[in-house]
């Protein structure tokens, strides 16, 4: 693979985050192995494990494969989790949630 986009961003954001390829391997259900060769770019991560890295990195799956500029916004990353966890919830976290969304401060646009 030529680009290795992805596995760039991964180590950025393990950076970022102080969290090691074995920590995050643990996290999404991946060998330590996997994990480094999607940093390599040897490798990429089935569209479930991409999703799994997405959510412990705290970005998405359009950030880490190139497709969305810049880490998204604390709210953006939220509605991306939601949206992949909405069809397991029951009415009243449904509720809860947009109630927490409503109340949820705005970040002001520059």
């Amino acid at each position: 693979m030529a680009d290795n986009g992805l596995g760039e961003r991964i180590r950025a954001l393990l950076s970022k985050q102080g969290m090691t390829q074995r920590q995050l391997a643990e996290k999404v259900g991946a060998t330590e192995s996997a994990v480094s060769k999607y940093l390599k770019g040897e490798r990429e991560p089935r569209a479930e494990v991409l999703a799994n890295i997405a959510t412990a990195l705290g970005t998405t799956s359009e950030y880490l494969l190139g497709r969305q500029e810049g880490i998204t916004t604390e709210f953006g990353t939220i509605l991306d989790l939601c949206a992949r966890s909405a069809p397991g919830f029951t009415d009243e976290q449904r509720q809860q949630l947009a109630i927490a969304i409503l109340s949820a401060p705005r970040e002001k646009a520059e």
